[in-house]
């Protein structure tokens, strides 16, 4: 329990601080005699040295069988060579064949790991209320492995996990093989790990994947995109902007710029669009969250872009980014959830459209809309 605490408490100050919180600090206080490259607050410190000193986001938890919900949990390695492993979630359902789920978890790209226990908590949870198996991809951080190895590393376990699935072999992991059902399929992500979902989606739509399969649906929760130009009701301050470009160039080591489409999908043509891989899409943000300006923008353009599918927006009024980790016990956290559950299992009646995004909030083509009310909403989250 104590673990568990400090993990949200340090997840907070990850999510909050780090990404959202204005006019991050570009240096920490000299006295390292290493000297400092680049500290990025509140995540880490990477040193000239090359050393890398993280502040939050290293606690882990073995995998279990949790007594609140009966859900068992194992570890599995990839490529033990490459130090590419995932932890699945089995619940304990007498369904023969299962939704699989496969989530990639937030922490900026920088910091957590699938084997944290504010992840167990939450994959516990869902694997539990969707009835789904869950694989949850500890891919690498950045700086040591910077982008697009997370977006590798995601791309490579999907392929993973849909072979496993598909294969009767001695090789194969047996959840998969004997529980995996491939025609509900799903990818969940938060903040960095919505962004990477997104990114996943996108080179599913691109190159396909093996053996015919199809991304059912795509959620993202409260997903972590951004772009040189502001969207409407986001920030126009110059200096908290130039911070959260300087971030974004030190996960990636300068390779995307802000406008890349791996992080400012908005600013895709349409047929770009056009070749998201899935059949649904769920976005979920949170009111006070600095990139739900972004996430209600990815709904706008997905939806007037001519895809096929459909896409859907759940906001939560009066909370900040990922507060469903921060505290999962809370009615929202719950409603949230629920959400989650009902987009997984087919359910899409909470879930308000792209049309009313576009309505409330403009067309998100680089053209400022009026400012929403703060206490406007497209549905209320209750």
């Amino acid at each position: 329990m104590a673990g568990s605490i400090s993990s949200a408490l340090l997840l907070l100050l990850n999510m909050a601080g780090a990404l959202l919180a204005p006019r991050a600090p570009y240096n920490v206080p000299a006295g390292d005699d290493e000297g400092i490259d680049f500290f990025f607050f509140p995540f880490l410190v990477l040193y000239k040295s090359g050393r890398v000193e993280r502040f939050m986001g290293t606690d882990t938890v073995p995998a279990s069988v949790d007594p609140a919900t009966g859900v068992a949990s194992k570890d599995v390695a990839i490529d033990a060579a490459a130090g590419l492993a995932v932890r699945i979630y089995l619940p304990n359902s007498t369904a023969e064949k299962l939704p699989l789920v496969v989530f990639y978890h937030g922490g900026g790209f920088v910091t957590e790991s699938a084997f944290s226990p504010t992840y167990q908590r939450y994959l516990n949870a869902l694997a539990s209320k969707a009835g789904a198996l869950a694989v949850s991809v500890d891919y690498h951080l950045s700086p040591e492995r910077r982008l697009p190895v997370a977006y590798d590393d995601a791309w490579a376990v999907l392929r993973w996990a849909l072979a496993s699935a598909r294969s009767g072999g001695a090789e194969a992991e047996p959840w998969l093989s004997r529980r995996a059902d491939l025609t509900r399929l799903f990818l969940v992500g938060d903040s960095a790990g919505g962004n990477i979902a997104h990114n996943v989606a996108m080179r599913a739509g691109r190159e396909g994947l093996d053996g015919g399969a199809a991304i059912q649906g795509v959620a993202l929760l409260d997903p972590y995109f951004w772009g040189k130009r502001p969207v409407p009701s986001e920030t126009r301050d110059p200096e908290e902007r130039r911070w959260r470009d300087r971030t974004w160039s030190f996960v990636c080591a300068g390779r995307y710029g802000v406008d890349d489409p791996v992080i400012n999908p908005v600013a895709m043509a349409s047929d770009e669009w056009r070749r998201l891989g899935c059949a649904r899409v769920l976005v979920t943000v949170a009111r006070l969250d600095m990139l739900a300006a972004r996430g209600r923008a990815y709904v706008a353009a997905l939806g007037a872009s001519g895809w096929g599918g459909d896409v859907r927006l759940y906001e939560t009024p009066g909370e900040s980014h990922v507060y469903f980790l921060l505290k999962p016990d809370g009615e929202k956290a719950a409603k949230e959830m629920e959400a989650v559950v009902a987009f997984i299992n087919g359910n899409r009646a909470i879930e308000s459209s792209a049309s009313d995004v576009s309505a409330q909030y403009g067309n998100f083509e680089g053209t400022p809309a009026k400012e929403p009310e703060r206490n406007s909403t497209l549905y209320t989250a209750i």
